[in-house]
């Protein structure tokens, strides 16, 4: 994977073999950031990504400028590697380790832009679960958005705060907001 932009555009990271993740591709994450874009500066948001994973997007929130990012995984080594990568490039990422259907129920942090990279083969009520925690709480700040990762075998488009999805290859990029529902 490598970062596309920002501080350290085109810096390779290679994550350890052994992590059980699935990164995003560099060709939907460049089609994501493109999207955002058009709506943020980076220097100005913030940022919690669930199911982390490898940290890639968060690295690359990072690398654009944006200084308050939390990263949710349950598997201590991708928490360990994203802590380890933060701290080689200075980003400041907080890492949290946690099952993130239970991190979203008792957080009290809040987001302009929540990031979901749940495993594809996830039920469909896990996903659902997802947007349900995150409205419920209101873990969202005014303007913000929740977005959502799937394979294009999964349709999220029946969920409440749904407002529209993007497809890339076989990923989705599902968006929900609170001023939809």
């Amino acid at each position: 994977m490598r970062i596309i932009s920002g501080k350290h555009k085109g810096k390779r990271i290679i994550a350890p073999k052994k992590l059980p993740v699935r990164p995003t591709t560099d060709m939907a994450k460049e089609a994501l950031f493109n999207i955002l874009n058009n709506s943020y500066y980076f220097e100005d948001v913030s940022f919690i990504d669930l199911y982390a994973g490898t940290g890639n997007i968060g690295f690359e929130f990072a690398s654009r400028g944006t200084t308050d990012l939390v990263s949710v995984d349950v598997d201590y080594g991708c928490i360990q590697f994203i802590d380890k990568i933060s701290k080689e490039l200075e980003y400041g990422i907080s890492t949290v380790k946690s099952d993130v259907h239970q991190f979203l129920e008792k957080t009290t942090l809040k987001a302009d832009i929540i990031f979901a990279d749940p495993p594809y083969e996830f039920p469909l009520v896990d996903f659902t679960k997802i947007p349900e925690l995150v409205f419920k709480n209101e873990l969202l700040k005014e303007g913000g958005v929740l977005i959502i990762e799937h394979s294009k075998h999964t349709d999220l488009s029946h969920l409440g705060h749904f407002t529209n999805q993007r497809r890339y290859g076989g990923s989705v990029f599902s968006f929900f907001a609170s001023n939809i529902h």
